[in-house]
This record gives structure tokens, sequence and C-alpha cells, in this order.
């Protein structure tokens, strides 16, 4: 059996900085569809979701435990 842990993200587009690197770095979960910001956190394994959160420059992301 295959336990998958979907991680919930949140987003602050008041802190947001636009730098793009959670886009770059993980476009399985970081997207812009139709010039919107979309989460889609099932979209890799939960300690890539983590690190990627971790290195947003603004802190505009953060991972809800």
């Amino acid at each position: 059996m295959l336990l998958c842990i979907v991680v919930k993200v949140t987003w602050d587009d008041k802190l947001c900085i636009q730098a793009g690197l959670c886009v770059k770095n993980l476009p399985s979960v970081f997207q812009l569809r139709d010039g919107k910001f979309v989460i889609v956190p099932e979209g890799a394994p939960e300690a890539r979701v983590r690190q990627v959160v971790s290195q947003c420059p603004s802190g505009a992301l953060k991972v809800i435990d």
C-alpha cells in the first residue's frame, strides 16, 4: 500500500515579490494558469514541496502543519 501525504501550502500575494523560484524549481506544484498562481501540492513528494517553500525569498509561501 502506498501512502501519499499531501501538505497544505499557503501563498500570501501581499508578501510575494514574484521572484519565480517556486515555479522554476517545482513547476509540477507551483504554476501560472491564465495569469493566476496555482498550487498543486500533490504534484510532488512532501519533502520536495517543503524544500522549495523554504527557499521562498519573501516568505510568501508557507507549509501548514
